[in-house]
């Protein structure tokens, strides 16, 4: 049955989508089904797909009123799609998932809960995939940039990496933007004084596309933005908050 969209959303799911024609309506479909009953949107934002992922996303608006689709121009990056989606996104809480299927959407709703639940300080639960689903070649290149950054950044995080997060849409965009910055959202909200959490989550195994990323284009990146995020931290000044006078 479908879900009528609402005037003004609780969350914003926001899924970025670069080449999953296999994936992407499928995932829309699970998306609904987790938040069946609660006042959502699903924001799509397609990153310059050269394959048929706007259109099969497009087939399914009447089923799914509630699902709206951005298009980037040219490919930016998954960063820049979040970005996209959560500066385009109408409700205070963004829950984000990874576009290729293998993030269970069940598993979003108990972390929006928590979040939801919690104080203010808290701006984000993530996700935190208890059996990946990947090779061993990916899973060993991820554990050994996680220790790297989380011995470095002092950021809590075990798997940085899991797409599956859930955030207060204003703490977001308070963060400093630039590529690949979605892999330091726990750095980025504990510089801006936030606290962040973490839960366990189910992984998937990748049945269709194929990964956008290489453990050495990823390495590659990763070490000149940890330099950059070291260098945010570096030069961050605690005004101990601020109050009206």
């Amino acid at each position: 049955m479908a879900t009528e969209p609402s005037a003004i959303p609780h969350i914003s799911v926001v899924v970025p989508v670069f080449n999953e024609q296999g994936a992407a309506a499928e995932l829309a479909r699970e998306i609904a089904v987790a938040f069946q009953g609660v006042a959502h949107e699903i924001v799509f934002v397609d990153d310059a797909s050269s394959d048929e992922t706007v259109q099969r996303l497009s087939a399914l608006r009447t089923a799914l009123p509630q699902l709206r689709i951005l298009s980037h121009g040219r490919n930016a990056g998954q960063s820049r799609a979040i970005r996209t989606g959560v500066l385009a996104a109408r409700a205070p809480i963004i829950m984000t998932l990874d576009g290729d299927g293998q993030n269970d959407p069940a598993d979003g709703p108990r972390l929006v809960r928590r979040l939801m639940d919690a104080p203010v300080a808290l701006a984000m639960v993530g996700g935190r995939r208890a059996k990946r689903q990947d090779s061993a070649a990916k899973r060993i290149g991820s554990r050994l940039a996680n220790g790297l950054r989380r011995r470095l950044l002092r950021d809590q995080a075990e798997d940085t990496g899991c797409g599956l997060k859930a955030f207060r849409r204003d703490a977001f965009l308070r963060l400093p933007y630039f590529d690949h910055m979605h892999r330091f959202l726990p750095a980025l909200f504990l510089r801006e004084g936030f606290d962040i959490e973490f839960e366990d989550v189910g992984h998937r195994p990748r049945t269709t596309g194929q990964s956008k990323y290489t453990n050495f284009g990823r390495l590659r990146a990763s070490v000149l933005d940890l330099l950059g995020v070291l260098w945010l931290r570096a030069r961050t000044r605690d005004s101990a908050g601020a109050r009206e006078i």
